[in-house]
């Protein structure tokens, strides 16, 4: 029986650890997609800024908003944060393109994968930072 500060393979406080670390990048990834989705001035100039036609952003708001979800759904997590690899892996090459500061994307994409691994004990499994 599992006592009361553990939670499925693992402490209460990691668990409730990675929610928090997950929760700032995921609020931002959110809040990205639906700026996406209004199709704001702000948005047209950002994406003329970063070479791309503004007609995209409504599906690229649609795929960062499902990703993101995706990943804060426990059963998906995983594949949540791996789509979400990619998706901020597509940012991270624009930005260099550009040649514009890719650092925040590679952060976002830490943080996303510390919180999982935090939260989830099959991560901490597979990936033991010691023996």
């Amino acid at each position: 029986m599992q006592s009361e500060t553990e939670v499925a393979g693992g402490s209460k406080k990691l668990y409730w650890a990675g929610w928090v670390m997950s929760a700032l990048p995921s609020a931002m990834l959110i809040f990205s997609g639906v700026m996406k989705l209004t199709q704001s001035e702000q948005i047209v100039e950002g994406f003329t800024h970063l070479g791309y036609d503004p007609k995209i952003a409504m599906g690229l708001g649609i795929v960062e908003l499902a990703c993101t979800i995706i990943y804060l759904i426990p059963q998906t997590a995983v594949l949540g944060a791996i789509l979400l690899t990619g998706y901020l892996g597509g940012a991270t090459a624009t930005h260099l393109r550009i040649g514009e500061p890719y650092f925040m994307t590679v952060i976002f994409g830490a943080v996303l994968w510390g919180g999982l691994y935090l939260r989830d004990p099959r991560i901490r499994a597979l990936l033991p930072l010691r023996s």
